[in-house]
């Protein structure tokens, strides 16, 4: 079984995160009061506080691309991530990282992609091909 993990997050405004994580991801609502409301974030708990935040700025390189240090997001079955993908270019997703392959032919093998939810959280959504390579050395 796994463990579902808790998450907490700024947002600038509830009623946008709720346009975002519950129309564009598909992401149920929980509980909420005036200035937080919960999601099922791929069978995790994630709740947006409304806050006042700057956004985090910083990178590091991976693969050769700037990725976002302050993310968070899911690891999705195969077929799942490329709907999402199709999905949010549907939308007209901007993405800080178009979605492909990195480290493609070697340990790790993964589909990727980031974009900003409405406040400028970063979110990265990866797969496998081979879940055994999540963890792999």
């Amino acid at each position: 079984m796994t463990i579902p993990f808790h998450l907490a997050a700024p947002t600038r405004d509830k009623e946008e995160a709720r346009l975002f994580y519950r129309d564009t991801l598909g992401c149920t609502v929980g509980r909420e009061a005036d200035h937080w409301i919960d999601f099922n974030f791929f069978g995790h708990q994630l709740s947006l506080h409304v806050c006042e935040e700057a956004e985090s700025l910083a990178t590091n390189t991976v693969d050769g691309k700037e990725v976002p240090v302050r993310h968070f997001g899911a690891i999705l079955p195969w077929s799942d991530w490329h709907d999402l993908r199709d999905t949010l270019i549907g939308a007209g997703t901007e993405f800080v990282i178009e979605p492909y392959v990195r480290f493609k032919g070697e340990t790790g093998e993964q589909a990727t992609m980031f974009f900003l939810d409405p406040s400028g959280n970063a979110l990265e959504f990866k797969s496998f091909k081979d879940p055994d390579q999540l963890y792999a050395a």
